[in-house]
């Protein structure tokens, strides 16, 4: 007996349903010439880290959990005196998703943590970078379902750039759109 591989279920709704309405709508019949996800970088930047490493593994851990993903240890390039900042030291934690893992970690931000933010009227379409990417702040990593309240070591914010294959902004907000990005209504 053969078992089935396992799709996430983003990744199914993608060539399913968005590839068709893109195809229409974009008037293209390659599906290779389609904007499509190639990768989502989270990346926490950890000031306090100067003062106290610790605060780097416990915002280390929260990644962990977040994205399911050992995060690499980001480093300063430059030295800073106004901020008592050395070339080389640790500063922050990035990680970048790429297949099934993206597809799931997108599923979750989208229909899980985007809904339990406080106040939240709709993501800013004009967050695009010119290129088709779409970067955006969080103010605090506990919206992630992931995240016990009782193991925070301290309430951090986190970027998350979603990085497409297009480099029109157009297309790929509509690609985002088409995959459930709740965008605001301008």
């Amino acid at each position: 007996m053969v078992a089935k591989k396992y799709v996430p279920r983003i990744k199914k709704k993608y060539y399913e349903e968005v590839v068709p309405e893109l195809k229409k709508r974009l008037k293209r019949e390659n599906v290779l010439s389609l904007p499509r996800l190639k990768k989502i970088v989270v990346n926490m930047g950890v000031g306090d880290a100067l003062k106290d490493p610790k605060t780097l593994d416990g915002a280390m851990k929260d990644l962990r959990d977040i994205t399911g993903q050992q995060p690499i240890i980001t480093r300063a390039k430059k030295s800073v005196s106004n901020f008592k900042l050395r070339a080389g030291q640790s500063i922050g934690c990035c990680v970048t998703l790429t297949g099934n893992k993206m597809y799931e970690f997108f599923d979750r931000f989208v229909n899980f943590a985007i809904p339990r933010i406080r106040d939240f009227k709709g993501l800013d379409p004009k967050s695009f970078d010119k290129r088709g990417n779409y970067n955006l702040g969080i103010k605090e990593q506990t919206i992630f379902p992931e995240v016990s309240y009782d193991s925070i070591y301290k309430i951090r914010g986190m970027d998350v750039a979603v990085v497409t294959s297009s480099d029109k902004d157009g297309e790929a907000m509509l690609l985002l759109a088409l995959l459930g990005f709740p965008f605001k209504k301008t």
